[in-house]
């Protein structure tokens, strides 16, 4: 039963994640129909980035919020979710009538990425709220597994739907995702009638509290690591990636060649989960940010296409096992009872990581001649700090013991 639940969030990843790639291909179009100047995409796409930075977290919170009041979650994600896909569904339509909607069109990219956030750290405090720990890393990669399908399709939607009508994408997407969403409350509902209910969670916090000896990895120096990876993650896939495939091949190979990250993403991130539930997630952490870093200097160095592929591909697989172990350190950090606000929080650092990286293609200093040059070493830098504050604070947590979860919830 809980595959079934990773499975089912890996679908609902994979369509939301689709919906996010349909709005950046089509936004130009879009903007430009209600009269917003070319630039003003850009500002469009920050806009977007700061209301998740300010709504993952918020959302985390009220997930926690709503597990300690209502013992529930799924309905709450629906109906969020239901709103969300109604915002995405009027952008199209909204924007056929021109200008003089203009401000009720960029009300709408507000609202639906207000909406949005729930469903990025709600579903996860979903999985820490019934799965076991030693499950975790299993039900994280899968659910990210769909997110790194859906980075694979992005290079040839954007091919695919060059000139279709937006209004068709865009109703597709939000009619997959509003009936892949409903899973959520079948997985809450099966999960709870698989086993023995989960164990209220004041008395779970009551036993954590009890045992004196269990010691949680730091929040500060976790979340830190976040932003650097984060940062590293943004300028590698982002800004570095295509010009280093272009050294060896033509623009129109990108379509081939950029989906190798997405698919080392998935499958590197699948094989490595035995490691998360057999080692500290922070260790696991720590050790692929030190990959992650040596790969993307190879990235930055070869002389080859062979060589370039594999050190993305390996770099791409580093940074699978970073998020799903990022998961499970999340959720270890935040037992019990603000699962959401640690997994929020980590979204939101994301989002910032993403917002410093289109700032920084806003001022253009990406082209600047004294800038440029060092974007090309950001990536190694930033995740191979990232790596030593990881294997520093996973040192430190040696032969300590972790909170365990009470057999009630354990037994899901």
């Amino acid at each position: 039963m809980p595959t079934k639940v990773g499975v089912t969030l890996a679908v609902i990843q994979l369509f939301f994640t689709l919906t996010w790639t349909v709005y950046v291909i089509f936004l130009p179009q879009l903007a430009a129909q209600v009269g917003l100047a070319k630039e003003m995409v850009l500002v469009i796409l920050m806009m977007d980035q700061l209301t998740f930075l300010l709504a993952d977290t918020a959302m985390g919170v009220m997930a926690d919020r709503s597990v300690r009041v209502f013992g529930r979650l799924g309905r709450w994600i629906v109906i969020v979710t239901l709103v969300s896909c109604l915002a995405f569904l009027l952008l199209p339509l909204l924007a056929a009538k021109g200008p003089a909607v203009q401000g009720l069109f960029l009300a709408c990219t507000v609202a639906w990425s207000l909406t949005s956030s729930a469903l990025r750290a709600p579903p996860l405090v979903l999985l820490g709220k019934y799965a076991a720990l030693p499950a975790l890393p299993w039900l994280a990669s899968l659910s990210f597994f769909g997110l790194g399908m859906a980075g694979a399709l992005a290079p040839y939607l954007t091919v695919s739907l060059r000139g279709v009508d937006p209004r068709w994408p865009f109703a597709l997407a939000s009619v997959l995702l509003a009936l892949a969403t409903w899973g959520i409350v079948w997985a809450e509902r099966s999960l709870k009638q698989s086993g023995t209910p989960a164990a209220p969670l004041a008395s779970v916090a009551a036993a954590d509290a009890s045992d004196t000896s269990a010691i949680k990895p730091p929040m500060a120096p976790f979340l830190m690591a976040m932003v650097l990876l984060g940062l590293g993650f943004q300028i590698h896939s982002s800004l570095n990636s295509a010009p280093q495939y272009l050294r060896f091949a033509k623009p129109a190979d990108l379509e081939s060649l950029m989906p190798v990250f997405w698919i080392g993403f998935s499958l590197l991130m699948l094989v490595a989960s035995r490691l998360a539930a057999r080692y500290s997630g922070v260790l696991v952490m720590g050790v692929a940010g030190c990959v992650g870093a040596i790969a993307t200097w190879l990235s930055t160095v070869a002389g080859g296409l062979g060589l370039l592929m594999a050190a993305q591909f390996v770099a791409s697989g580093a940074w699978g096992i970073l998020m799903m172990s990022a998961f499970t350190g999340a959720l270890q950090i935040g037992r019990t009872g603000r699962e959401g606000l640690v997994t929020g929080s980590m979204f939101s650092l994301l989002a910032l990581a993403a917002l410093a990286r289109m700032a920084l293609v806003a001022a253009e200093l990406n082209k600047d001649s004294q800038v440029a040059p060092l974007l090309h070493w950001l990536p190694t830098g930033a995740w191979a700090a990232a790596g030593l504050l990881l294997l520093g604070m996973a040192w430190r947590l040696r032969g300590a013991p972790v909170a365990e979860t009470p057999s009630p919830r354990a037994s899901v």
